[in-house]
């Protein structure tokens, strides 16, 4: 809100006086680099740099890492589903609550979003739900995405108990 109200100035210089080091590595010209660093500031009462390059704690296992993946065709459809819920179960009157607060970041999500647009007669409601189904299926293929570049995944559908339950097995003998 301070950003969309004042610009990237202020964020600049509280930055600076806060934490000079991190002020020193950020990119200058991206604010959303300077909301996080000052958002974790304001919250810890910490610099943001305090949080950049600590060692990572030693472990004394291996993690398993399983990832419970659905084909694409029914993925987009549990989350059309899903959002049709939502709508049912009162998303429209919880987007109008918190409509004087639309600004605030933490409501810069899917969902809100949309229904805040459909109230500044931006869409028709039905084009908001729309909306948010596909963002949310654009959501889920970026989480997709992040999984099989990042980690050893072992893939599983999520009704594969029994796979699921032999690889586990496999995993701890050793």
């Amino acid at each position: 809100m301070q950003f969309q109200n004042e610009g990237l100035a202020p964020l600049r210089e509280e930055l600076k006086m806060k934490d000079p080091a991190t002020f020193q590595k950020i990119d200058l010209n991206n604010p959303a680099r300077f909301i996080r660093a000052l958002s974790v500031i304001r919250a810890s009462r910490m610099p943001f740099s305090a949080f950049q390059g600590r060692q990572k704690p030693l472990r004394f296992f291996q993690p398993v890492y399983i990832l419970l993946e659905l084909p694409r065709t029914e993925l987009y459809a549990r989350i059309d589903s899903r959002v049709d819920e939502m709508i049912v179960k009162g998303l429209v009157g919880e987007a109008r609550k918190f409509y004087s607060y639309k600004n605030c970041q933490a409501l810069q999500t899917v969902g809100y979003q949309e229904l805040f647009d459909w109230m500044d007669e931006k869409m028709t409601l039905p084009e908001a739900i729309e909306k948010i189904k596909q963002h949310s299926r654009n959501y889920a293929k970026r989480q997709a995405t992040w999984f099989k570049k990042y980690g050893n995944w072992t893939s599983f559908h999520p009704e594969d108990f029994e796979n699921i339950l032999q690889y586990i097995e496999e995993k701890l003998k050793t």
